[in-house]
Order: C-alpha cells, then structure tokens, then sequence
C-alpha cells in the first residue's frame, strides 16, 4: 500500500538511499530540508524548504503524513518540539537515533535491543538516549525508534578525524592509526543496505511503540577494515596501533568516538528488524562496502585534496612517538 511519507533531512549518508528506496516501493514521499543537496531528489519527491522550528515546519503537521522519518534531530528539546508538533498527526514516527547507545562495554559480545543503552563517554549518544526517553512518554504519537550503525556512503570508515585526511595520508605513504591492536571486530553497512528493512518498517503495526537496530549480520576488524581502503587506493596502508587510553590523552574530544564508540566490538543480532520489516541481506566483502565511498572520494580529489594542518601534525606526532616505544 502505498504511503504518504515525509523525510526530514532526506539528503544525508543514511537518508538519500531511504528516500530512494521509499520511491521505488511506490510510496508518495515528500522531503523537508534546508534545500542545500549535492545529489538531486529523485524523481517525483516534493522538496519542502525550511528550517527546523520555523513556521513551515509546525506546518507540517496538517498534511497528516503517514510516516514521518525523523533524519536530523539530535537533542531533546528538537524530540520535545517534534513531539509537540506530530503527535495526533502522523500514523507513524519514525526517529533515527544510534547504536552507539549502547552499553561499553555490552555485558554480551552480541548487541540486541535488550542491551542497555548506557554511554558515558559520547554527549552525542547521551543527548540520543535522552531523544528516545522523551519518545517514550509521548501519549498520543505512534513511535519507533531505529539505531543505525557505522553506515557508508560517500565517507571512508575510520576511527577518528576526517577520512579525506587519512585517505590522503594513505596515498602520500604518510602512517595512519587505528586505536588498539587492529583486531576489534566493526559492523560496517551500506546505506543502500540500510535503507531495505528501513523502509519495510513503514505502516507496520508492529513497528509502533518500539526499538529496532538495522546493521549488517558481518564484521570486519579495525585492521582489515584500513587496508583494504589502502589496497582500493592502490597503496598499502602503512597502520601505527595506538591504546586508546593514549588517543584520548593526546586529544580528549576522541573519548566519545573511541571509549564510547569504535573500540569496542560491534556485533549485532538483526533477527529482531527481520521479524517485522523482512528478511534483508548486506553486503558482505571489503570491496562491495568500500566501493562507493571509494568512488566518492576519488570524485571529491579530483576537484582537490585537502590540505595538510593541524590534525595531520597531531598524528605525526602520535606515530612518532609511539614508533620510538618500538
């Protein structure tokens, strides 16, 4: 059947594959967003312009969409003004948070909704956790709530820092770092990948009231994961293991993404989306994940790379250091 739905963002790593996906399942899809996209719409979305908390935006509300995909919140007073807003006035929902709300480490070395979500280390899943809390105790919105995890697109996955910067390094022969020894296992999915179940939770009544986490069923160790960017660069990645208490001394900001995210093992239990959205697959190898962030970033090179600074300084110096340690 098909579906009135609404995308707020719907131009982003995760979104644009949503919004394309809604489309070819036939559902009427409209995007609400600040207008400024790289890729172009696809054919027949409405493009809605505004900003988050203007007029326009409370006028959403009238068209009674019968999903709303929330792409772009992070805090909760945009949950307590969407809350505001929606409620009475949508069918559905749907709010992205992150699987990076979850207990580190998880008391189980495979990740299900039942796992805590407990983050200490990143204000980025505490301000996530506390979106979800607020949806909790809304009475008259139907909500679901989807976490997401390393997702790619157009980015390299790295551990920290830019990814154009450490792809550049790669291809200058210039030491890139990966935080403890390389073999913690990391759950990478295509957006494209993402978007299938994503979309299958759309009008599902059992979808309502509920969290779901969508992620590939593989995973990859941090090491591989560095090398084969290198190998598709037609380079071999030169890897300096750093401790990540050590990282984080050197620049504190890196708690949230290392101690709060990335260095610990990500493994996720997918049955939970599947028994509501459908089946899904992912794919599975290095090559077929990497294969378009690779494309974007040789596309984003050749119009220039970008400049060496002060990141690329810090990392000097980290390897440098640690490579005297021998």
């Amino acid at each position: 059947m098909a579906l009135k739905v609404l995308f707020i963002g719907g131009t982003g790593q995760i979104s644009y594959p949503c919004v394309e996906r809604a489309v070819a399942q036939g559902h009427d899809v409209s995007v609400f967003n600040r207008g400024l996209r790289g890729d172009p719409l696809p054919a027949g979305v409405t493009s809605i312009v505004g900003e988050l908390g203007s007029a326009a935006y409370a006028d959403l509300a009238r068209a009674n969409y019968d999903v709303v995909a929330q792409f772009i919140a992070f805090t909760p007073d945009q949950i307590a003004r969407d809350i505001e807003i929606f409620s009475g006035h949508c069918g559905q929902y749907i709010f992205i948070s992150s699987a990076s709300v979850y207990e580190k480490p998880a008391r189980h070395y495979v990740i299900t909704e039942e796992t805590p979500a407990i983050n200490p280390y990143w204000p980025y899943s505490q301000a996530k956790i506390a979106c979800e809390a607020l949806l909790k105790k809304a009475d008259n919105l139907a909500w679901t709530i989807v976490r997401p995890s390393h997702t790619v697109r157009t980015g390299l996955p790295i551990m920290m820092g830019d990814s154009d910067v450490m792809a550049r390094r790669m291809l200058d022969g210039e030491p890139t770092i990966v935080a403890g020894d390389g073999h913690t296992p990391w759950t990478l999915t295509r957006s494209v990948d993402f978007a299938v179940p994503f979309v299958g939770l759309f009008g599902k009544q059992k979808a309502l009231q509920d969290i779901f986490h969508i992620t590939n069923d593989h995973a990859h160790i941090w090491d591989d994961i560095q090398k084969a960017i290198g190998r598709l660069l037609g380079v071999e990645a030169r890897i300096v293991h750093v401790p990540t208490d050590t990282l984080v001394k050197y620049n504190p900001e890196w708690i949230g993404p290392l101690t709060g995210d990335k260095a610990w093992t990500a493994l996720f239990d997918n049955s939970k989306v599947k028994s509501v959205a459908g089946d899904f697959t992912c794919a599975d190898s290095l090559d077929d994940i990497l294969a378009e962030p690779i494309m974007h970033l040789k596309q984003r090179f050749a119009k220039g790379r970008p400049p060496k600074g002060e990141f690329d300084a810090l990392i000097d110096r980290i390897c440098a250091e640690q490579s005297a340690l021998g």
